[in-house]
């Protein structure tokens, strides 16, 4: 893929949450926004939060029971709904089972009662876009019944809408930036890594990212870098540390200042 198949990225959607946008462009009216983007052929993304049809939303084994409660996005790109979909499935395989689903209600209500009721959730929202990148969240909950606490993670999907395919981060890096990432990582956030007692030696490099209002996110599980109280980590890399280290293609326009 070479660089003469995109333009510059100058249209922006408002994003949810704030979770992201990208620096250093001028912001339009809505209107001149879609027709720019549409003028170039790259989809414009509209998207709702539909629920998952399940064959059963409530599945018993001999560990117990678990309730699902699954939700996706329906958008005006089927290929993005068919890859959300392919992946509920494959997460879930039984819930969607019509065999799994025929069993003997009272058997279950047993197992529930003696054993209590787990659950797993599962929902999908989309983030934002820029010119041919889109954005989504894919967040899992998941409870063992008798724990102290759930497990969550969010899994921050990118899309090229463009080759129409997912954009892991060794696709939107150059080849052999991965160690120099690593350490502009380390760099830039040294005060909060030490507090932690992070050495840089411990610290590795999460391909969960998403493009962040200053920077490239880097999303850390549970537990990796953190306590659970604290949540999932997140280390923000700043843009104008990785502007020979992404693809041209895939680093935001950033504002250019006169010298003083």
């Amino acid at each position: 893929m070479t660089q003469k198949k995109y333009k510059k990225w100058m249209v922006a959607v408002p994003v949810v949450a704030s979770v992201m946008i990208f620096s250093g462009c001028q912001e339009k009216p809505a209107v001149e926004q879609k027709a720019a983007v549409e003028a170039t052929g790259v989809p414009l993304i509209q998207s709702k939060i539909i629920p998952v049809k399940l064959a059963k939303s409530e599945i018993c084994d001999n560990q117990g029971c678990t309730r699902y409660d699954l939700q996706t996005v329906e958008t005006n790109v089927s290929w993005i709904n068919d890859y959300f979909m392919d992946r509920l499935k494959k997460a879930d395989p039984v819930v969607f089972n019509q065999d799994a689903a025929v069993q003997n209600p009272a058997e279950e209500k047993d197992k529930t009662d003696e054993q209590g009721l787990s659950s797993s959730s599962a929902d999908i929202r989309y983030i934002g876009q820029h010119y041919n990148i889109a954005t989504f969240a894919l967040s899992t909950y998941n409870y063992s019944a008798g724990a102290a606490h759930g497990m969550y993670h969010v899994e921050y999907v990118n899309f090229d809408l463009i080759s129409q395919q997912r954009l892991a981060l060794q696709d939107i890096l150059v080849k052999g930036a991965e160690q120099k990432i690593r350490d502009a990582i380390y760099e830039s956030n040294t005060m909060w890594l030490s507090e932690h007692n992070i050495e840089k030696s411990k610290l590795q490099l999460s391909d969960n990212y998403y493009y962040g209002v200053n920077g490239l996110v880097f999303v850390y599980p549970l537990y990796e870098l953190a306590s659970y109280a604290e949540g999932m980590s997140e280390l923000t890399l700043p843009y104008h540390m990785v502007k020979k280290l992404i693809k041209p293609e895939y680093l935001p326009e950033l504002p250019q200042y006169a010298a003083s």
